[in-house]
């Protein structure tokens, strides 16, 4: 069989896509075979080979050579091989190269199936390999494809899909096609329809990523990074941390009239964020972890990464927040269990701020 039209399709494809030709040879080959079986049945086994140099495609049944046969279609006799060839003896792979007949329809069209498979799995294994390493990366994407629970993010150049599951998807945020996104690569995975991109917009990772991107000094590493608690759509909480004293790491974050941090909530659709320093000393990032209400005393208590923090009595709603929101995202970043106490409350329990500072615990 010779088909120079085919072979010069594929030294297009291989121009085109950027896969290798010997991939499509392997799968015609394997293509042939199945189509081969479909068509004839009980073949026994079959082999083709292609010869691209020769634009030619050959087909050969394949036994094994037995001094007794036992199954017809996949073993011939010693004394029946030797009739072709003399130098044949047991043990030996008999070929006999033949010509299908009326490669029917059914076939080709058999042969076609496999080789688009191959083409697909191949361009799915590529696009894989090229976002694998974007796991934990900000890219930016177009909402195309929205259900009743999940929205489809179309990255890179359209060969990889991003998928958002409900969880990731930030409440009151509203997702429209044609929308130009950023988000949060959380996993890369083979999936039955190509790769598959697992993508979020409520990862505390986007805001790490935002902030990388948006301010120098933590790109450079001059500016860490420490925690990040995070409520998606509402508030997000975030430790950092300089070992150079002539870094202001909360100003370089803030930036110029709060231009920096300003573009990150913007990007959030209007998310607060609460920028801490963080410390080693647990009681005082305690403290800085309850902005922005202002703590007069930490003190620790008898049980294991549990502290009580003492605010003035006007400033106990904003310690904790709307539905307890900020003393939770503070026991998240500290890694502590914190129990806020108003002034008064603390007297009532016989702790006087002034008097437990002096003995020892962080006034603030």
């Amino acid at each position: 069989m010779i088909n120079k039209d085919f072979f010069a399709a594929l030294d297009a494809l291989e121009k085109d896509k950027g896969i290798p030709r010997q991939v499509f040879l392997e799968a015609l080959e394997n293509a042939l075979v199945a189509a081969c079986k479909k068509q004839y049945g009980a073949i026994g086994t079959v082999e083709v080979k292609t010869n691209p140099d020769r634009a030619t495609i050959e087909f050969f049944a394949v036994k094994n050579i037995v001094s007794e046969v036992v199954d017809r279609e996949n073993e011939i006799s010693l004394e029946d091989a030797q009739k072709v060839k003399k130098s044949y003896k047991l043990g030996d792979r008999y070929t006999e190269k033949f010509v299908p007949k009326d490669f029917s329809r059914i076939a080709a069209q058999t042969a076609k199936q496999v080789i688009l498979q191959k083409l697909h799995e191949t361009e799915r294994d590529a696009a894989v390999s090229e976002f694998s390493d974007k796991e934990g990366e900000l890219l930016v994407g177009v909402v195309r494809k929205l259900d009743a629970k999940n929205v489809y993010i179309e990255l890179g150049k359209g060969q990889v899909e991003g998928l958002m599951l409900p969880a990731d998807q930030v409440p009151g945020e509203k997702y429209n096609v044609n929308d130009k996104i950023k988000v949060f690569v959380k996993r890369v995975k083979n999936g039955f329809h190509g790769a598959q991109v697992m993508v979020s917009r409520s990862s505390p990772g986007l805001v790490r990523k935002l902030f990388e991107e948006e301010v120098p000094e933590i790109k450079q590493g001059s500016v860490i990074i420490k925690e990040i608690s995070r409520e998606a759509g509402a508030r997000t909480k975030i430790a950092i941390y300089s070992e150079d004293s002539r870094v202001d790491a909360i100003g370089s974050c803030v930036g110029n009239k709060g231009a920096r941090v300003n573009a990150i909530v913007q990007e959030l659709k209007g998310e607060k964020i609460d920028i801490v320093p963080w410390s080693e000393n647990p009681l005082e990032f305690i403290a800085k972890a309850l902005s922005p209400a202002k703590v007069l005393l930490v003190t620790q208590m008898d049980e294991d990464k549990t502290a009580m923090a003492v605010v003035p009595d006007d400033k106990l709603s904003l310690a904790i927040g709307k539905d307890g929101q900020n003393a939770r995202l503070a026991v998240r970043l500290t890694g502590w269990k914190i129990d806020v106490k108003s002034e008064s409350q603390a007297k009532k329990l016989g702790i006087d701020t002034q008097k437990e500072t002096e003995n020892g615990d962080l006034d603030i």
